[in-house]
């Protein structure tokens, strides 16, 4: 085995990625530093920094004073386990053939090359050689002959370190992989807050922060989906750090399926982050040969703040994860008719709804559910599900024929003619259905143990290659039998029964498998996906689709919180956000349909939720209006940085500004919550612009940046749930 060094690495502004000094390892970006060596008698990864660049390793990690039971408690592991004198959580748990738990892994090897290699079955980041580097750390463990490689890939413009896990048995005996962290880090002494990411259906993506205190804390999903409970992302940061100042690490995890997050403070100190596949649901066998991949974990660092880790990530994943052509491109304005009509519709209204849909000026319009199912018509939600056929009944002249008639439709104000899209659910099965008479093997389900329903249906079971191609075939028939530019994918439940541990991640590389062959098919289509509202909406699903159903909640004030909240990690053009009829059917709250429409206009998919025609006529008549303005900014909100000024959660003015990539544009956001009667109105401080520059607002008055961000501005505002969307263009 090599030598451990103690000689410094190189560092500048202008340092490779990835340099190495013996068994010494840096991984360098713009403001980062990732710095770990191999100890030269255990043969263990040890954690030097990471954080913001440093020119070398800091000082050597003193081993306290004392006794104690533990001989790795102070140590700074990259791959701890368990069994060994670490008695804090580990990052690998394998169970051998004999009945023995441990690992030994110690460093064999290292690979560093230009660019990144990707997952074989997983959704991960991709980027060309200038844009990423990657480390991979090869360790063995000789007594049970099982491999660990260990990659780090290193994305030095947006201070990111992604990093993965592949085990590989060696050995002559099957093993089992039952935990298996894609991501552990351990921060020194000090104090620290965790921020994350919870709520439940119809309020997903609440921020919540607390103080890291000592033992384990932490939180993840056994849904069988990343799930509405909980999202998977954490943030660590110190006791001061706000949006705009402080330090901040983000940990993102690119997985859509069960996960567990785990922050432990041991009672040395010391901070352990793991981010991970729920081992619950694990217990993976290995066969001779055989290896298993973690998802991949981004970590990102900034030291100004909560804010900048946001837009590290936004960018990166605009950049490096999304495959979608739509990535960068503004969305039709839709009408989605599922709060419109929900399941009382035919042929003529369907078409009604197109018309008005056209004569406000949408450009898309989407049939939500209710349109299938032949022997078993989808007439409400407890049949139909997993019968992709048209119902003959509502549609008796065919679907393709209506489809073919709404898109000649011309929209009001354009020469665009209205698109069509279609709501799916394709991992849905009710019993009430043919697909169900015929194959009632192909549910999930664990012997004779009950077979569970939630809204009168079931889940198929997408780790059979069996069921994989029959969902391939019946959403590819339907792509290629009618004019459909946009598919809606739904799942609305989780996952109870599962005949095994390992069907769970199983299940999620066979939904993977689906998502890939679709999306590479059809890539004009325009795909969202959506889990009642946001119960999938991770860093997985945005591989293949580029926007998200951000929560069936479209009450105007809960979903400032929602999607303020989601745009701590997901970029705000992957949002999908509709205005709805009110009273709101979720939270009886009525709000003003400018209101409204501005909290939508704040993701990247800006749309309608309501029948236009019931719509009091002067909150139809503003609706032209707002879709143009809606398209005017939208190319602000896909391609733009995000600054949040004013959180919800700590203001009655919540606010945010978008700003476009080139800095010569920009939009506010602002918002009164509760009217205060003779009361002052705020001073609202912008940040991001350029101190220097002039700005016109709203092609009036001008000011420069330093004015806009040192001095402020101030708005008068009006009634409840009043809003103000203002333009910037630097002069």
């Amino acid at each position: 085995m090599a030598r451990t060094t103690n000689h410094p690495i190189p560092h500048s502004s202008r340092a490779n990625p990835i340099e190495v000094d013996g068994t010494s390892f840096a991984l360098n970006g713009k403001n980062i530093s990732y710095r770990f060596h191999v100890d030269s008698a255990a043969g263990d990864l040890i954690l030097n920094h990471f954080g913001g660049p440093v020119t070398e390793d800091p000082v050597a990690q003193i081993i306290p004073n004392g006794g104690g039971w533990s001989n790795q408690a102070h140590l700074r592991r990259e791959f701890p386990d368990l069994g060994r004198g670490d008695f804090r959580t580990p990052a690998v748990h394998i169970k051998h053939a004999k009945g023995f738990a441990l690992c030994d892994f110690k460093y064999q090897s290292h690979t560093v090359m230009k660019g990144k290699p990707a997952l074989h079955n997983l959704p991960c980041t991709f980027g060309s050689s200038d844009e990423v580097a990657t480390l991979i750390v090869h360790l063995w463990d000789s007594c049970s002959a099982v491999a660990a490689d260990l990659s780090y890939s290193i994305f030095p413009n947006y201070d990111a370190i992604v990093r993965s896990v592949t085990i590989t048995n060696k050995g002559r005996d099957t093993i089992s992989v039952e935990k298996l962290a894609s991501l552990s880090v351990d921060f020194p002494h000090d104090d620290y807050d965790m921020l994350q990411l919870q709520g439940e259906w119809t309020r997903e993506c609440t921020r919540a922060r607390r103080k890291v205190d000592y033992g384990l804390q932490g939180f993840g999903s056994s849904t069988g989906y990343s799930s509405h409970y909980h999202n998977p992302f954490l943030s660590l940061v110190s006791p001061s750090t706000t949006e705009s100042q402080g330090d901040a690490w983000g940990f993102s995890l690119i997985y859509t399926g069960s996960f567990n997050i785990e922050v432990e403070k041991s009672p040395q100190g010391l901070t352990r982050v793991l981010v991970g596949m729920n081992p619950c649901q694990l217990s993976w066998p290995l066969n001779p040969g055989e290896s298993l991949e973690s998802p991949e974990c981004v970590s990102v660092f900034s030291d100004s703040g909560i804010g900048n880790m946001s837009r590290k990530f936004h960018r990166l994943y605009r950049q490096n994860l999304i495959k979608s052509k739509f990535v960068y491109e503004p969305r039709p304005v839709l009408l989605n008719s599922w709060e419109g009509l929900y399941f009382d519709f035919d042929e003529s209204t369907i078409y009604r709804l197109a018309q008005a849909s056209a004569n406000l000026g949408v450009k898309l319009f989407v049939l939500d559910d209710g349109w299938f199912g032949d022997k078993h018509p989808r007439i409400n939600d407890k049949a139909g599900l997993g019968d992709w056929v048209v119902n003959p009944k509502r549609f008796p002249n065919g679907l393709k024929l209506l489809a073919e008639n709404i898109s000649r439709l011309e929209a009001a104000n354009s020469k665009e003619t209205l698109r069509f899209g279609l709501w799916v659910e394709p991992e849905m099965i009710n019993r009430s259905s043919t697909l169900y008479e015929e194959h009632p093997e192909w549910v999930l389900h664990a012997g004779d143990y009950l077979r569970s329903e939630t809204r009168q249906q079931l889940v198929l079971n997408a780790a059979l290659p069996e069921v994989q191609e029959f969902i391939i075939t019946s959403v590819a028939s339907i792509l290629e039998n009618m004019p459909v530019t946009y598919i809606k994918w739904d799942n609305n439940r989780g996952i109870h029964e599962s005949p095994t541990p390992a069907n769970h991640h199983a299940y999620i590389l066979g939904m993977y498998r689906i998502f890939e062959v679709l999306t590479s098919r059809f890539p004009d289509v325009l795909w969202e996906g959506c889990a009642s509202g946001g119960g999938r909406y991770d860093a997985g699903i945005l591989q293949y689709f580029p926007q998200v159903w951000t929560s069936d909640n479209t009450d105007a004030l809960d979903r400032i919180y929602i999607q303020f909240g989601t745009s701590l990690v997901y970029p705000p053009s992957t949002m999908g956000a509709h205005v709805s009829a009110v009273p709101n059917d979720v939270t009886g709250r009525t709000t003003p349909i400018r209101f409204r429409a501005h909290v939508a206009m704040m993701g990247g998919s800006f749309g309608l939720e309501l029948d236009p025609d019931a719509l009091p006529e002067d909150d139809k008549a503003q609706i032209p209006d707002l879709i143009a303005l809606a398209e005017k900014i939208s190319p602000i909100i896909i391609r733009g940085d995000m600054w949040r000024l004013n959180l919800p959660e700590a203001s009655n003015y919540p606010s945010a500004l978008f700003i476009s990539e080139d800095g010569n544009q920009a939009v506010l956001f602002a918002f009164q919550i509760r009217t205060t009667g003779v009361h002052n109105y705020p001073l609202l401080r912008l940040e991001g612009l350029d101190p220097s520059a002039t700005y016109k607002l709203d092609g009036e008055r001008t000011l420069s940046g330093a004015t806009l961000m040192n001095g402020g501005i101030q708005y008068r505002f009006g009634s409840d749930y009043d809003s103000k969307v203002v333009l910037l263009e630097k002069i």
